[in-house]
């Protein structure tokens, strides 16, 4: 018997060519968890969970959609009205696009509040950005496919902004579209990196955003590292086993998630013109412009970053700043207290005032600009960037609260 090999019959045969019962017991296990997560560690799982939706329902629409100019619309009709379940699978993928930044959103705030891209958990949250970013690339290229008038319209729009980089912005523009207009060729390369290329991105850094999470440990609401304190056989004491005791809760979580999800498919699948755009009803017609552009709901606080600076291609470094400085969080928080539970009152006020921004923004997006709306755009805008400003300004000398040597 190999010496790899750790069990007997099918299992142990597998786990001398394969690592199945060391890969289960480091992630699942015996992968030791703070006892105190709370309701915002539902949101990690809820993206995996909705990740699979996508890919699956996905795959279901590629097999009767036609990436064609010509027939692409037909196509999405035809999968509604004449494919068995079509427009349950078509609900489905469009729904779970939103609920995706949904938990997304939620799932990053989670981060902020307590902490959880300080040291030693850097890399997490950079590979969290990057699947950010990747998952804003999945949404935009799929937001064509619909080839409705928002669809056509939204994404002559963005890529427009890219004309506006100095010296390279008309050749971008150019690669990005393949034509000279929003065409046939655009379409055809926006499906294949929406079914293929960035799928394959976004689950690899799924994976390595996981592998660096279960490598240095979850964070939790007090900010306590648990492996400081540790039995005789080297288990923490304030950790618990992932499996079976938060697998279990993730399941409750699942269970609410899926009822909410459903009302939300079954009966008001557009969600008021948020989720599924009204003017995307009507096919993509190069002729007629819609009387308002505006991305989906997701987008619209940086498209309204964008529309509150007068110069388009300040707009757009201030759009592609208000991504960027995300990155950042690790070092622009230079304090030493993870969880707002211990932080200072001028945190928790800077805080708010990022959730208000941000909220605002998304509200003034989604909204024709007028004088009055591009005025309190700007005064969000500042606000946005002010939280970033205001953290690195205030967390060096934080007056903050003393932390416990063990979770509460």
């Amino acid at each position: 018997m190999s010496e790899k090999q750790t069990g007997t019959g099918l299992l142990g045969w597998i786990d001398a060519r394969f690592p199945l019962t060391k890969m289960y017991e480091e992630h699942l296990g015996k992968y030791y968890a703070p006892k105190n997560f709370n309701f915002w560690y539902f949101f990690g799982s809820l993206a995996l969970l909705v990740l699979v939706l996508q890919i699956v329902t996905g795959i279901f629409l590629t097999m009767h959609y036609k990436p064609d100019g010509d027939l692409a619309f037909a196509s999405v009709e035809y999968i509604m009205r004449d494919v068995d379940w079509g427009w349950l699978i078509r609900y489905l993928h469009s729904t779970g696009a939103s609920a995706f930044f949904v938990v997304v959103y939620l799932h990053m705030f989670r981060a902020l509040i307590y902490g959880s891209y300080q040291r030693p958990r850097e890399l997490i949250w950079i590979f969290g950005m990057f699947i950010f970013l990747a998952l804003m690339a999945e949404a935009f290229m799929g937001y064509l496919l619909p080839w409705g008038q928002m669809s056509y319209w939204g994404a002559q729009v963005i890529i427009s902004l890219f004309g506006a980089i100095p010296i390279v912005g008309d050749e971008l523009t150019l690669w990005i579209r393949g034509d000279f207009v929003i065409s046939d060729a655009t379409l055809n390369r926006f499906f294949a990196l929406h079914v293929i290329a960035v799928p394959l991105v976004l689950l690899m850094l799924v994976v390595m955003h996981i592998i660096a999470l279960h490598e240095v440990g979850s964070n939790n609401p007090d900010g306590v590292d648990i492996k400081k304190n540790k039995d005789e056989n080297g288990i923490p004491l304030d950790g618990i086993p992932f499996h079976p005791y938060y697998t279990v809760k993730d399941i409750v979580g699942v269970v609410v998630f899926l009822i909410l999800f459903s009302v939300v498919v079954f009966f008001m699948p557009e969600m008021g013109g948020y989720f599924l755009e009204y003017a995307n009803f009507v096919p993509a017609d190069q002729f007629k412009t819609p009387e308002h552009i505006a991305p989906v709901w997701y987008f619209t606080p940086f498209y309204a970053i964008l529309r509150a600076v007068p110069d388009k291609l300040m707009g757009v470094i201030a759009m592609f700043a208000a991504i960027a400085v995300l990155f950042f969080m690790p070092w622009i928080d230079r304090g030493k207290v993870r969880s707002v539970r211990y932080r200072s009152g001028a945190f928790k006020l800077l805080l708010v005032m990022l959730v208000v921004s941000f909220i605002g923004l998304g509200y003034l997006g989604a909204l024709p600009a007028t004088e009055t709306r591009t005025l309190f755009a700007r005064l969000f805008s500042v606000g946005y960037f002010g939280f970033f400003v205001g953290l690195w300004w205030i967390s060096k000398n934080e007056n903050t609260k003393p932390v416990p040597e063990r979770v509460q």
